[in-house]
């Protein structure tokens, strides 16, 4: 690691399971040894995401997200500096929009559904991990989520998928499927892949710490 952080980028279609697999990476180590930052509370206003032909807000696209600010707030985390951001509520109005801090930590994880798209993103990165799972699977995630955790209708769940989701997975997540460093399917889980990257990071870790 020679000093500077390793960058690990994470992505994967919308309910292949990014979140679980986060959280529970999350758990295994501490705030000093990791941090962990996501494209999600980087969401531009409602005023400014793009509609598509039927008036419906589009949020599977790139410029729905202020990749830039992103970008510039990853290579400040990089250089040591302390990041302080406003979290996105998702437009749920009864949501409590809090400040978020993130600390400099010898391995950064950065998630998002475009930051291998993202070129600018994408050449940071030491390690790539990308998440997948079977459509129907994912379909039947995101619908359980987005009804039960957000309050959308299943009608507009559903139309969401069609019309924004998996063709933005097909356009903006597919092809670079290929170039990530690892591949982790969750149709059940990921138990075995999590473990392979746990004992990774902790070999970096145990590195870093014998350098010092």
């Amino acid at each position: 690691m020679d000093g500077k952080p390793y960058l690990v980028g994470i992505t994967g279609g919308s309910a292949s399971g990014k979140t679980r697999f986060l959280k529970q990476l999350k758990e295994k180590f501490s705030h000093k040894q990791m941090c962990f930052i996501s494209q999600d509370d980087y969401y531009k206003p409602i005023e400014q995401q793009t509609k598509d032909e039927n008036g419906e807000v589009n949020f599977d696209l790139p410029e729905a997200i202020d990749l830039e600010r992103f970008h510039t707030d990853l290579l400040e985390l990089a250089k040591g500096n302390t990041i302080k951001k406003q979290s996105y509520t998702f437009n749920n109005p009864q949501a409590k929009c809090e400040w978020l801090d993130f600390h400099p930590a010898p391995i950064i994880i950065i998630e998002g559904l475009f930051i291998f798209f993202y070129t600018d993103i994408f050449e940071t990165l030491d390690l790539k991990l990308f998440i997948d799972a079977d459509e129907e699977i994912k379909l039947q995630r995101r619908i359980q989520r987005d009804v039960t955790e957000r309050g959308i209708p299943q009608d507009m769940v559903t139309y969401q998928w069609h019309n924004h989701v998996k063709p933005a997975f097909q356009k903006y997540l597919a092809p670079y499927r290929e170039l990530a460093d690892i591949i982790v399917i969750n149709n059940s889980h990921f138990n075995n892949s999590l473990q392979v990257i746990e004992n990774h990071f902790k070999t970096l870790l145990e590195s870093q710490t014998s350098k010092t």
